[in-house]
């Protein structure tokens, strides 16, 4: 991918709601535990479903303590997760948009695989089920798509681009991307992006039962024994600068997003490409500068699908050619569960957590490796190593890969 400009792009802040806690600390200290959130469904649906397990929010997540009571009616779970990862980034970056007129020149840009899930499952109850006559006249402000990146943008006052990314679960790279490549090619000054997804409704879990991909005890990514991914939830939202805007106003940087890489499959609506993962890894690795030597850490895709985790390790190897068996590689989806589109907006939490702590997640539930999954995959236990790149892999249905590669703050 050629380069059209040198404007470097930074993290500043960092927010989230995960199945291990509330906020990007309690999601990164579960993940370096090896803890796993992934436990009994908890639906009032849930023994009319052949699913039993999932990854869901604590309990205790109280919307309505975070979020002003005149807001909370025009939101569905996604946006409440969103506004509520995004005051934390926000907070943690220290930035001041109403300053120097930086709210003009603010993108948002939030990437979600299904929106406002929650919404359309109890409305289409209502509808279809109860014979309501009318739908919730907030309907459709709490279910659009674009809802959540809206929410941010007007609790913020920012004027920049903003709207929603959606890829299925490499949504949050994907969105991720799109506002690195606006703050690297002059569009804005700053973004706040990520993911979000509330996708556990009776709905969509009939759904992906019918896909008969869901495991029914736990997520085992590069295990011989693996069942099946685990359906999660939560948010990750980030504040990104420009390196010189950062600078300037003596922010602390918590990474470099340097480089980004998107490939299409073009093959299958469902089965996974290794050349198309690959192409990604590698646009990713020529845009950020690095040899694949350079790279110490891959925060894998890892869905714990029998054809995901075989197709991913054959991409990493096309990659990185030798240094793949020095790689060190991790799901951290066997903790977190699979939150779809808010996938990688998570797994980019584990990634800033391993370049600032030179520690790496570990792979939960690995016991005996498939033979056709060959790489070093950090089982069950976090690994203290120098970290000076890493890889954060989404591959979406739909053949969509998203890669983003990070280096240290400079």
């Amino acid at each position: 991918m050629p380069t059209v400009s040198t404007r470097r792009v930074v993290i500043t802040g960092m927010g989230a709601i995960s199945p291990l806690g509330v906020g990007a600390a309690a999601l990164w200290q579960g993940l370096r535990e090896g803890r796993s959130a992934i436990g009994p469904l908890r639906h009032v649906d849930a023994g009319r479903l052949r699913v039993k397990v999932a990854a869901q929010v604590p309990e205790s997540f109280d919307p309505a303590a975070h979020i002003d009571e005149r807001t909370l009616p025009l939101l569905d779970r996604t946006s409440e997760f969103a506004l509520h990862a995004a005051r934390e980034a926000v907070a943690q970056s220290g930035v001041d948009f109403a300053g120097n007129g930086l709210g003009q020149r603010t993108a948002v840009i939030v990437g979600t695989g299904v929106g406002g899930e929650t919404t359309q499952d109890e409305q289409s109850r209502r509808l279809y089920a109860e014979n309501a006559p009318r739908a919730h006249p907030l309907t459709i402000v709490r279910l659009m798509t674009n809802a959540s990146a809206s929410q941010i943008s007007i609790a913020y006052g920012l004027h920049g681009p903003t709207y929603a990314v959606a890829s299925a679960c490499a949504s949050a790279n994907h969105a991720i991307i799109q506002a690195a490549q606006m703050i690297r090619y002059g569009m804005a000054d700053a973004a706040v992006t990520g993911g979000t997804e509330a996708c556990l409704t009776y709905g969509a879990l009939r759904a992906w039962e019918a896909m008969r991909v869901l495991a029914d005890d736990t997520c085992r990514p590069f295990s011989v024994n693996r069942r099946g991914l685990v359906l999660g939830e939560g948010t990750g939202i980030f504040v990104l600068e420009s390196l010189e805007h950062a600078r300037a106003r003596g922010a602390t940087i918590l990474a470099e997003l340097a480089g980004t890489g998107m490939s299409a499959d073009a093959s299958d609506i469902v089965m996974p490409s290794a050349e198309g993962a690959a192409a990604a890894m590698q646009q990713a690795l020529q845009e950020a500068e690095l040899n694949p030597g350079d790279v110490d850490y891959i925060n894998a895709h890892g869905t714990g699908t029998q054809a995901n985790d075989v197709t991913e390790t054959r991409a990493i190897r096309l990659a990185f050619g030798a240094h793949a068996d020095r790689l060190a590689v991790s799901s951290t989806k066997s903790m977190h569960g699979h939150a779809l589109g808010a996938s990688g907006a998570l797994e980019l939490v584990a990634a800033i957590g391993a370049l600032r702590d030179n520690v790496v997640p570990p792979t939960a539930n690995l016991d005996k490796a498939d033979p056709a999954c060959d790489l070093d995959y950090v089982p069950n236990t976090a690994r203290e190593m120098p970290v000076r790149a890493v890889l954060s892999n989404s591959f979406a249905f739909g053949g969509l890969n998203a890669v983003l590669a990070l280096k240290r703050a400079p």
